[in-house]
């Protein structure tokens, strides 16, 4: 009998041994699971920060150049016309090849390369803002192309022969750096411009204006429709088979693929309705389309989490079925639902399918001023870049990449504030 009770301890220890080695080999393969997620977010953030971080310095090239009245052919009493069709690019060369004396038509050529094409636009702004200057001496920092940019920046002092450069050029671009002429800035065109071919004029203003104006869009008509929705379907619907297939169905457009709705975008707004194509006006169309579901699912259950204690007491006390949900249940339920409706927008931020298919993906250089100029966004503004083949437009890509997910980090961040400084616990 002894020995039958110690076999069957030793069969129940043997048995709980494996259990625990078994719960044990499980949270190890949980936690290696979590370490490689987290890693391969390091090795993914640490990749496009490598890559971007450069795209937030420029470098430029500080030199004294006399603006010769005679040349331009304007004075300080000219019109402003005149003065924006002077002739500051001919200046700009003329300047460089009297000071740097190149040799023949080739090294002019080498020359005047190295400097931006947005150079002349530089002295045109110094000029527009300030007339006096005209007939004098200034020092500037010039732009300088992209070819310079990226030697300066990551080439300079690495003879591996990647540069595109010529030998003339290098020794112009060394005889700069032993002066302390050639040096890198913080970027501001980066922040100031819209979108160009030359990548060292490229800039996120008119994707990031067009991002702010395509959300404000989605915002203005998913909220109001989406929190309307869910209180309907919550306190107000009747529980019938109608009801039921308007939920399930709500439940499946959540997880419909982002470009469906571009598509449906594309047939009803644009084919049927005639709203012009890449405007921010559409592009709300759509992702007030994609982020409804969200919106409605998350109300939905912001409003369930009210104890229904409150309703009943705001009934007890002779408040109308109406007067109980607009003073009681919604402002108990609005944090959650403001909370669905950042995540919402986050999700819709981050959006590139849906608006390729309304036309966004077009080259749009000027900043949209309202919701019906033609415009682009972030995303769709990142796709292009990376599509480009000059090895500058890498480093924006990236850069705006960073901006974008900075963008998405704080909304999100916001959300969860929001949720923990307005949400009740009953």
């Amino acid at each position: 009998m002894t020995n039958s009770n110690l076999t069957t301890r030793q069969k129940v220890e043997a048995s709980m041994a494996r259990r625990r080695a078994s719960e044990t080999r499980f949270r190890l393969y949980g936690m290696a699971s979590v370490l490689f997620g987290m890693l391969c977010l390091v090795v993914l953030f640490g990749d496009i920060f490598s890559k971007g971080y450069s795209a937030f310095s420029q470098t430029v090239l500080t030199t004294e150049i006399y603006l010769d009245a005679d040349y331009l052919e304007i004075s300080t009493t000219s019109d402003e016309q005149a003065l924006m069709n002077a002739n500051y690019e001919g200046l700009v060369k003329n300047h460089f090849k009297t000071e740097m004396q190149p040799s023949g038509r080739k090294e002019r050529r080498q020359l005047y390369s190295m400097i931006s094409a947005g150079a002349g636009w530089q002295i045109q702004k110094e000029i527009l803002a300030d007339t006096s200057l005209i007939g004098q001496t200034i020092t500037i920092d010039l732009i300088m192309d992209d070819d310079v940019d990226q030697w300066f920046k990551h080439d300079h002092g690495n003879d591996d022969g990647s540069t595109r450069l010529s030998e003339a050029q290098l020794g112009w671009l060394d005889s700069w750096v032993e002066s302390g002429d050639l040096h890198t800035r913080f970027n501001t065109t980066f922040f100031v411009n819209g979108d160009s071919r030359e990548p060292e004029l490229a800039g996120i203003r008119g994707a990031m204006t067009g991002t702010f104006l395509t959300l404000l869009v989605t915002f203005l008509l998913s909220f109001p429709i989406g929190v309307a929705a869910a209180i309907y379907l919550e306190e107000f619907a009747p529980k019938n088979r109608l009801t039921e297939i308007v939920e399930i169905n709500i439940n499946n457009l959540a997880a419909v693929p982002s470009i469906t709705f571009g598509l449906l975008g594309l047939a009803i707004f644009i084919n049927i309705f005639g709203v012009s194509r890449s405007t921010p006006l559409v592009g709300g169309l759509v992702l007030t389309l994609m982020t409804l579901p969200t919106i409605i699912i998350s109300g939905r259950a912001a409003i369930k989490a009210v104890p229904p204690s409150i309703r009943e007491a705001a009934l007890g006390l002779g408040a109308s079925k109406m007067q109980t949900v607009f003073h009681h249940v919604l402002p108990l339920a609005l944090p959650g639902m403001l909370t669905g409706t950042i995540i919402g927008m986050a999700q819709a931020l981050g959006e590139t399918a849906p608006l390729l298919m309304i036309g966004m993906i077009a080259f749009v250089v000027d900043v949209p001023g309202f919701i019906n100029d033609p415009s682009t966004v972030l995303p769709v503004q990142i796709f292009l870049w990376s599509d480009s083949p000059e090895r500058a437009f890498t480093e924006r890509t990236s850069g705006a990449i960073m901006v974008l997910l900075g963008f998405l980090i704080i909304m999100n961040t916001a959300a969860v504030v929001l949720r923990r400084r307005l949400e009740r616990r009953w």
